[in-house]
């Protein structure tokens, strides 16, 4: 075939496409809904310009960026002068801003107030009804998309920290339509089934409208509801969105939630044998303390006063006995020497003694006649001698 056309590659197309984008729109005026706002590390800004029919990404480089007069925010009204670029590497077409002025609040902006305002009055962003969170969670109720970085964030910071956990997914769309009722619903769901110790309500970064489902009325009211500790974890750290406020808890970022949430098994670890090693030192303190106290009090002069007056009776009636053994044998002694001397004494007066030195005993029926007067004619009398003794009659 002759006149068969040649092909373009990727980058010949997007070049020539780059070439009449940027000859044909050299200076533009563009006014639009700002959203989706950050500012990169290098200086540089970059935005999202839209409107209620489409939507224009959007950038400004830092040396420009340093001669704006006001803070670029999320749901501002502004007015971009600029001309439009290519950047070839993702064939998306932007606006290279050279300069922006505030219009107003956009709509959504606008809603978002008026609800926070609405809630704020009724109290449901009080901390003094905000629950804290379990210290120990056994089983955790993640309402997300089931698809995406979030919930494998989450997945990865409950490994690492506590593995035995047990972890329920409740799967949401995170946005468009019908996602709010959904995040609604999947809160009462996860308090009526029970079971559940904590609830993270999460999803990635975006724009105002990205996340507006966090901001919508049906959510707030089944967060305020909820008998379960629910933690928020919505966008990025600079997004705040009225679930945020009504949440017991907001986390910067879904993974800071899961740090949040649950504890660290290691560290836990780590406690329990410093604490083990704290009460042994403790114990140990303490016998040592109270093995020195017994030791003093049984030094002690008044522990040792009662056994030392024991010891002072015992001596005491040791001498007594020792004193009384001595005055026994004293009396003994001398009621032996008495009795000796009177011994003596009766042997002197004992009459047969006279008998030995030639004297006699008479006796007249059985006793001793001691006089001459007592005796008659014929009496009968015994005559005792030295040797033996005789029968006699007085004549």
């Amino acid at each position: 075939m002759a006149n068969q056309q040649q092909p373009l590659t990727v980058t010949e197309l997007t070049r020539r496409i780059k070439q009449t984008l940027e000859g044909g729109y050299p200076s533009v005026l563009v006014e639009g809904e700002i959203s989706n706002v950050r500012r990169h590390t290098s200086g540089h800004l970059y935005f999202t310009l839209k409107d209620e029919g489409a939507q224009l990404s959007g950038v400004m480089w830092r040396s420009r960026v340093s001669g704006l007069r006001f803070e670029p925010e999320d749901g501002m009204k502004v007015i971009v002068a600029g001309r439009i670029s290519v950047y070839e590497p993702r064939g998306a077409y932007q606006i290279d801003a050279q300069s922006m002025r505030p219009l107003g609040v956009g709509d959504l902006q606008i809603a978002f107030e008026k609800l926070k305002q609405k809630l704020a009055a009724e109290g449901l962003f009080d901390e003094a009804r905000k629950k804290p969170l379990p210290p120990f969670p056994r089983r955790i109720g993640i309402i997300t998309s089931p698809t995406g970085a979030v919930i494998q964030d989450i997945r990865n910071v409950i490994s690492r920290r506590f593995p035995s956990l047990e972890a329920v997914l409740c799967p949401v769309p995170v946005q468009g339509p019908g996602a709010a009722k959904a995040i609604a619903t999947a809160i009462d769901d996860c308090n009526r089934i029970g079971g559940i110790d904590v609830l993270i309500v999460a999803r990635g970064g975006g724009s105002l409208e990205d996340l507006w489902a966090f901001n919508e009325e049906i959510v707030a009211r089944a967060l305020s509801r909820s008998l379960v500790p629910v933690v928020s974890a919505v966008g990025h750290e600079t997004d705040f969105t009225i679930a945020d406020f009504v949440a017991d808890l907001r986390a910067p970022t879904p993974s800071a939630a899961a740090e949040l949430v649950v504890p660290d098994r290691r560290e836990l670890l780590e406690n329990v044998t410093n604490s083990w090693y704290r009460l042994h030192d403790a114990v140990l303190e303490i016998l040592n303390r109270q093995r020195d106290r017994i030791h003093n009090l049984l030094t002690s002069y008044a522990f040792n006063r009662p056994l030392d007056l024991l010891r002072q009776h015992s001596q005491r009636v040791d001498e007594l006995h020792r004193s009384l053994l001595r005055t026994v044998e004293h009396g003994i002694s001398l009621t032996s020497a008495r009795y000796a001397a009177l011994g003596q004494h009766l042997q002197a007066l004992d009459p047969r003694r006279a008998l030995q030195r030639g004297f006699a005993i008479v006796r007249k029926a059985g006793e001793v006649v001691s006089s001459r007067a007592l005796l008659k004619s014929r009496d009968a009398v015994e005559i005792e001698f030295r040797d033996g003794s005789v029968r006699s009659t007085i004549t």
